[in-house]
């Protein structure tokens, strides 16, 4: 099997591609906003080392969020791109999937830090989604994490938060929902769970 997956979704810059079964990995986590600046180089430069042809990838794969709105148009127009340049099919995941699926069994909350006060979350059950991707505040938070194992990048205050590796856990969300994989790809979307502060002031 053969793919190339990108995440901009959050600070960190994530480039995954799959060559004959085996993984190799580009991680920055302090990309920060340069995602516009750094993917390209970087995705080129993991191509030539290890002599990854994109014409002969089974299909691209794009973190379609929740997380940063820039970051998230970034990696979806990216990887959409790839997808009409080279005819192949995509594969939708998101920054949940990427935490969750670190977790193999029982209930697991993924959260993202939406600063001031917000959290996206998303809750799942033995790999399944049972709680819809959404946008709550901490008080809500605090409610809704009882009888889920909690998986974030960050400590939240009140909550037990079991660190994961986000790397891994794209390798493993990728792997359990290849049957997603779509040639539709006007399906691939970024996720927004709420409106941009734009938007919201408007």
């Amino acid at each position: 099997m053969n793919y190339l997956a990108i995440d901009t979704s959050g600070k960190n810059l994530t480039i995954l591609i799959c060559k004959d079964g085996v993984s190799h990995w580009y991680f920055d986590s302090e990309c920060g906003v340069n995602h516009s600046v750094n993917l390209m180089p970087k995705l080129e430069r993991l191509c030539l080392e290890h002599d990854f042809d994109l014409k002969k990838a089974d299909f691209f794969s794009a973190v379609v969020g929740a997380g940063s709105f820039t970051g998230i148009r970034i990696g979806v127009s990216t990887v959409k791109a790839l997808c009409f340049a080279f005819n192949k099919p995509c594969l939708s995941i998101t920054s949940f999937d990427t935490l969750a699926y670190n977790i193999n069994s029982g209930k697991v909350l993924a959260v993202i830090d939406a600063k001031h006060n917000g959290f996206y979350v998303c809750g799942y059950e033995n790999g399944k989604v049972i709680y819809s991707p959404n946008y709550i505040l901490k008080d809500q938070l605090l409610e809704l994490a009882t009888g889920y194992t909690v998986v974030s990048l960050d400590d939240i205050q009140g909550l037990s938060v079991k660190k994961v590796d986000i790397l891994k856990g794209l390798e493993i969300a990728i792997k359990e929902n290849l049957d997603k994989v779509t040639t539709d790809i006007e399906s691939l979307n970024p996720l927004y769970v709420r409106k941009s502060q734009a938007e919201e002031g408007r």
